[in-house]
């Protein structure tokens, strides 16, 4: 019989479309799984993805037979002690391109010796590094990296399932902690969690007819209306993986199947762009805006908090930050509208805005919240990046035209009916007195700032670069 193998998963918690068991088949008939839970990880992670992830791991666990050990400790000193401790011939993982994921495997790789760190597959549909422009560069701009992804293509889906392997019972090898030693539990309202559930909303969100895949072009946009894929934590922990989705819209040309692809590759191009400059996860994509004037000081520190509280004044605003601390998602669109109004109206920092959102995310990726909020605040990948400042009003009442999204999370608005509650300072057809909020006028802020008069201010700092 082969030596056992050991498949050490990380942000691939699946097992059906997973490589990496086809690669450890080859190798082994038996294998060790085994998730570590790494401090390094851990400590920057908030409470809601962290649950989100200990639900993904039990569910994990459970289609493994009960056989997945969780540890905890230095990966490198981890998985070497395991591999010595069942004789392991080979150790296999998908492959991280982040910048501490591949300092740690590079750790582990030394730590193993003689015993092979075999990296197979990732966690995209093509994997960072492998796209070049005709020059032999990286690419510094989403479009031409969209059509060069798409040129590229990408593998079908790999056919595994939990009896691609035989799994060794982790009994005996050392503490094996309960999930729950990953996490508290949250308040916060979390999706249901593992691979059958992901592929649960993925096949419910490819046949609904009202909002779902055949809508999605035309209402992803549209934060009232709940019209988008909802995959973003599935596809953070691995639970499915992009080319599941990508095969399953094969042939399609229609708009819904053309604007899911290209969201696809804008989590591509991301991670490409944080593999070949790791430095962005913390520093402007483009130094120059290293002289922007930011606020800083007691004011900007309470403007912060009321931003983060979403006590700001401004409806969409506020609905999208409070839809943050209560579900640990935001609407995309809202996304934007509330970065932008951090880093152009409050004048503060990307940073800061990731900060907050890394710490509340269920789907928190560190190439695409970083880069997203480099997009919006106008350092990062755009051709024409700082002039796109969202107007906070007419952004409202555009994507939430009914006003529907913003008097779900935003209680203190409900008495207002329509469009309105997009200025709640005014007297919908009268423009100078205040409408009567409930449960009281006084529950719901004033504007903190105004917005005309930020624009020009944030315009004015950018020209002085």
């Amino acid at each position: 019989m082969n030596a056992p193998a050991i498949v050490w998963f990380r942000r691939d918690l699946r097992l059906t479309d997973l490589p990496t068991l086809l690669a450890a088949a080859d190798r082994a008939n038996a294998a060790l799984a085994v998730f570590v839970i790494d401090d390094r990880l851990r400590r920057p992670s908030g409470a809601p993805r962290l649950a989100f992830l200990a639900d993904c791991l039990r569910a994990l666990d459970a289609d493994l037979g009960g056989r997945l050990l969780l540890t905890h400790g230095e990966p490198a000193a981890v998985i070497a002690d395991l591999a010595a401790r069942i004789g392991a011939a080979s150790v296999h993982i998908s492959e991280d391109f982040g910048p501490y994921g591949r300092m740690r495997d590079d750790a582990v790789e030394a730590a193993l010796g003689a015993v092979p760190l075999v990296r197979t597959g990732s966690p995209y549909a093509v994997s960072p590094g492998r796209l070049r422009t005709k020059a032999g560069g990286p690419y510094r701009v989403f479009t031409p990296y969209r059509r060069a992804w798409l040129d590229h293509g990408w593998h079908s889906p790999a056919r595994t399932d939990a009896g691609t392997l035989d799994w060794i019972d982790p009994d005996g090898l050392g503490e094996r902690l309960d999930f729950d030693a990953l996490a508290e539990r949250t308040s916060v309202d979390l999706p249901p969690a593992g691979e059958a559930a992901a592929l649960r909303r993925w096949r419910r969100f490819r046949q609904d007819a009202e909002r779902g895949l055949d809508r999605y072009s035309d209402d992803r946009d549209r934060p009232d209306l709940d019209a988008t894929t909802r995959l973003s934590p599935y596809l953070k922990f691995g639970c499915a993986h992009p080319r599941t989705l990508l095969h399953d819209l094969r042939g399609r040309g229609d708009a819904g199947a053309v604007a899911l692809r290209s969201e696809l590759a804008w989590r591509d191009f991301y991670a490409d762009v944080l593999h070949r400059r790791p430095d962005t996860a913390r520093a402007n994509y483009h130094a120059a805006f290293d002289a922007l004037e930011y606020h800083s000081g007691p004011d900007a520190d309470a403007a912060f908090d009321a931003w983060c509280a979403g006590r700001t004044g401004y409806p969409i605003v506020d609905a999208g930050m409070r839809q943050l601390l209560a579900e640990g998602w935001m609407h995309n669109r809202v996304r934007m509208i509330v970065a932008s109004f951090l880093t152009k109206d409050l004048h503060l920092p990307w940073w800061r805005g990731a900060r907050h959102f890394m710490k509340h995310l269920v789907d928190g990726d560190l190439a695409s919240n970083q880069h997203g909020w480099q997009w919006t605040a106008g350092c990062g990948t755009d051709a024409a990046p700082f002039f796109r400042i969202f107007n906070p009003v007419s952004q409202g009442e555009r994507f939430d035209p009914d006003g529907d999204y913003v008097r779900r999370w935003v209680p203190e608005l409900r008495g207002i009916a329509g469009r309105a509650v997009h200025r709640p300072w005014l007297l919908a057809g009268d423009g100078d007195a205040v409408l009567p909020l409930s449960p009281s006028p006084a529950s719901y802020p004033p504007p903190m700032v105004d917005h005309r008069a930020e624009r020009e201010v944030a315009l004015a700092r950018y020209h002085r670069l």
